[in-house]
C-alpha cells in the first residue's frame, strides 16, 4: 500500500473528520441552533457551491467542550451558535481563528463583529404587558420592571438564562452595578411566579392575565404575531410591546453568529460559508424564515410577524462583542437578588 493510501484510509476512519483532499468539497458545521428551518439555509449554501454539510448539533456547552476535547485534531470548521456572550465567551477559550474578510467588513456593522466571529441576525429584549392590567407609560424602560407599582405582575423565565444574563451584562454596562443589583432584587420583589418556561410561556401568561408583564425575545413574539392557532391569537390581541428604553441607550439586542474555527481543516469552505450567511439570500433567510432581523441593510423583510412589532426602534450600539466581560458579574448579581 502506497503512503497516500494509508494516509487515506487513516483520514476515512476518523468519521467526520475525514478531510476529502479537496478542501472545497466539504465543511464541518458545529451548530448550536436548533430551528428547523436553518435545513433550507444550508441546503441552498450547497446548491450555490457545491460544497457539503457535515453537521453536528447540539448544546452550545457541549461542542464547545467538544472542541476543546478534540484540540488540533478537530473536524470543526465552523461553529455558530445563539447569544453574543456565547460566542466572546468561546472566543475567549481562544477557539477562533481570524477572519480577513472585506466582504464581511462592508456588510456587518461594526457593532455586530469582531476580527472572529459575526452577528448573522439580531433579536430585541422586548416587554410585553397586559393592556387591562398595566399602563404602558408603566414599562417604558428596563429599569421601570423593578418599581413598586409593579408588585406581583412581572414574569420572566430563569435568569440563568443567556438572554436574561445577556440583558443584565448590559445594564451593568450602561448603569453600573450597584443599580443593577438594585434593579434585580427590585425584578424579583416584583415576581408573579417563580421563574419558569420560556419566552412563549410568559408571552401566554401576560395574555391569559397571570402576569401584567414580561421579558421576551422578539422572534418568539413575531411568531406568535403570524400564527393561526386561536390560542396564540387570543394571547397576543390582549398584549402590548414596548421597546425599552428608546429615551436612553436603546433596547437590548442579542445575535445568532459564528466564526472559523482556528484548527479548520477546510479554512477555504469555512469562509465562503460565513461569506455566505451575509448575502442577501440568507439574510432573507434569517428574516422571513425565523423570525430575526437581518444585520445587513437593505435586505426586504416579508414577514407578518415582524412586520406587526415593527422595526423602527433605538437599538442598543454597544459592541456585542462586551457583553461577555461582565457576564459573570450579571450572574453573582443575580445570585444574590435570588433571580434563578
Amino acid at each position: 500500500m502506497t503512503h497516500f493510501k494509508i494516509l487515506a484510509t487513516l483520514l476515512a476512519g476518523i468519521g467526520i473528520a475525514g478531510t476529502s483532499v479537496a478542501a472545497d468539497t466539504e465543511l464541518n458545521l458545529y451548530t448550536a441552533r436548533h430551528y428547523q428551518t436553518d435545513e433550507a439555509l444550508y441546503s441552498n449554501f450547497t446548491a450555490k457551491t457545491g460544497i457539503k454539510i457535515n453537521r453536528i448539533e447540539g448544546k452550545e456547552e457541549e461542542l464547545l467542550e467538544r472542541i476543546r476535547n478534540e484540540g488540533a485534531n478537530s473536524p470543526a470548521d465552523v461553529f455558530i451558535t445563539v447569544d453574543a456572550a456565547r460566542l466572546a465567551a468561546a472566543d475567549q477559550a481562544g477557539i477562533f481563528a481570524t477572519v480577513d474578510s472585506a466582504l464581511l467588513k462592508s456588510a456587518i456593522p461594526a457593532n455586530l463583529r469582531t476580527d472572529r466571529w459575526f452577528a448573522y441576525s439580531t433579536r430585541a429584549r422586548v416587554i410585553v404587558y397586559n393592556k387591562l392590567d398595566v399602563k404602558a407609560d408603566q414599562v417604558r424602560n428596563y429599569e421601570d420592571l423593578a418599581k413598586p407599582e409593579l408588585k406581583g405582575k412581572v414574569c420572566t423565565r430563569s435568569g440563568n438564562h443567556a438572554y436574561n444574563l445577556s440583558l443584565g451584562s448590559a445594564l451593568i454596562q450602561h448603569i453600573g452595578a450597584a443599580r443593577t443589583e438594585e434593579w434585580a432584587k427590585g425584578l424579583v420583589a416584583n415576581f408573579a411566579r417563580a421563574p419558569k418556561g420560556g419566552d412563549t410561556d410568559q408571552i401566554k401568561a401576560v395574555g391569559a392575565g397571570e402576569c401584567g408583564v414580561a421579558l421576551v425575545n422578539s422572534y418568539y413574539l413575531a411568531r406568535m404575531f403570524k400564527s393561526d392557532k386561536p390560542d396564540d391569537r387570543k394571547a397576543v390581541e390582549r398584549i402590548g410591546v414596548i421597546w425599552p428604553n428608546q429615551a436612553s441607550y436603546g433596547t437590548h439586542i442579542n445575535i445568532s453568529g459564528g466564526g472559523m474555527l482556528k484548527n479548520a481543516p477546510h479554512k477555504e469552505a469555512a469562509v465562503k460559508f460565513l461569506e455566505y450567511l451575509a448575502s442577501p439570500d440568507a439574510q432573507n433567510y434569517f428574516a422571513n424564515g425565523n423570525n430575526e432581523w437581518p444585520v445587513v441593510a437593505g435586505v426586504k423583510i416579508s414577514n407578518r410577524g415582524l412586520e406587526t412589532m415593527g422595526s423602527n426602534f433605538k437599538a442598543d450600539a454597544m459592541p456585542v462583542g462586551k457583553l461577555a466581560d461582565t457576564i459573570v458579574e450579571a450572574q453573582r448579581i443575580y445570585d444574590r437578588a435570588g433571580f434563578r
